[in-house]
C-alpha cells in the first residue's frame, strides 16, 4: 500500500487504521506531508518562544565579550576548547570524544550524544531548556541562545566555549 516503508510516519494513527481497513493510502497526502516536513526542517526556530507562542528577537548588548566572540546565555559553567561539530541531524552526528556540539536545539533524543562531548552551543534555549539541563547534569560547559551559531561557527573549527560568561571564541 505504501510506496516506501518510511511513508508510515507521514500518516496519523487514524489514517493508518483506515489504510489497514481499506487497503488504500492517499499517495498525494503522503507526498504533501513529506514536502511540508522538508520545509519545516529548513526553518530556524526563534531564539525565544513563550508558552503563549510569542517570539522575541534582538541582540545581546554586552560589553564583557571580546571582539569577534559570539554572545549567548551562560547556562552551565566552565571553559573548554575543542573542535566544533555543527550537527543539524542527530542521526548523522559525527562526534568524537572531546568535540563541542553546536546545534540549533536539543531534545531528549539527543541525550546519548552528551556522553562524549566536551561542551554545548545551541541557537535556541534558556536556563531550563533540555540542552541546558542535561549539560549541567553532565558537568559540561554550555552557552545557549547564540544567534545563527550553526552558520557562524564553521564545522571542525577550533573554538573556546566560556560557559560561565556566556560566549564563544573562534580560535585561529
Amino acid at each position: 500500500m505504501l510506496a516506501e516503508k518510511e511513508d508510515i510516519y507521514y500518516l496519523t494513527f487514524q489514517e493508518l487504521r483506515d489504510a489497514v481497513r481499506t487497503q488504500r493510502v492517499d499517495g498525494r497526502l503522503v507526498h504533501r506531508r513529506k514536502e511540508e516536513f522538508r520545509l519545516f526542517r529548513s526553518l530556524t526556530p526563534p531564539r525565544v518562544l513563550t508558552s503563549d507562542g510569542e517570539t522575541f528577537h534582538g541582540s545581546y548588548r554586552r560589553q564583557d565579550v571580546p571582539p569577534g566572540a559570539l554572545a549567548g546565555l551562560a547556562v552551565s559553567a566552565g571553559t573548554v576548547e575543542g573542535r566544533a561539530r555543527v550537527v543539524h541531524d542527530m542521526a548523522r552526528a559525527d562526534l568524537e570524544p572531546g568535540d563541542i556540539l553546536v546545534t540549533a536545539y536539543t531534545d531528549p533524543s539527543w541525550s546519548p550524544l552528551f556522553v562524549g562531548i566536551r561542551g554545548l552551543v545551541t541557537e535556541v534555549g534558556g536556563l531550563m531548556t533540555h540542552g541546558a539541563v542535561i549539560a549541567r547534569e553532565y558537568g559540561l560547559p554550555a552557552v545557549v541562545g547564540v544567534p545563527d551559531a550553526t552558520r557562524r561557527i564553521p564545522d571542525g573549527h577550533h573554538i573556546r566555549l566560556h560557559g560561565t560568561d556566556g560566549y564563544i571564541e573562534l580560535l585561529p
